[in-house]
């Protein structure tokens, strides 16, 4: 079993930060999985990107702890397109 690894991600859909506490092996799409699940958020995880310190982090299957996240790291969940401003 791996140790958890707590991290913050901000849904930018709903403007909100969830805290999550996951084993370090988890996946980076289960972790935005999760994040959206979270904060209410019903569309498909694939419309949206998982950054951190600001580059995406594109191969969702890898873990959290081989994509090099720390202990309370703050990640973002974007749409994957822009919306236009109305």
């Amino acid at each position: 079993m791996s140790a958890t690894l707590p991290v913050r991600v901000m849904v930018e859909d709903v403007w909100d930060e969830i805290r999550l506490d996951l084993p370090s092996g988890t996946s980076l799409g289960e972790l935005k999985r999760r994040a959206l699940e979270g904060t209410g958020v019903v569309r498909d995880p694939a419309a949206y990107v998982l950054k951190w310190r600001g580059a995406e982090l594109a191969d969702e299957s890898r873990s959290m702890a081989d994509a090099g996240l720390v202990p309370n790291g703050a990640l973002i969940v974007l749409p994957r397109r822009r919306r236009p401003v109305r």
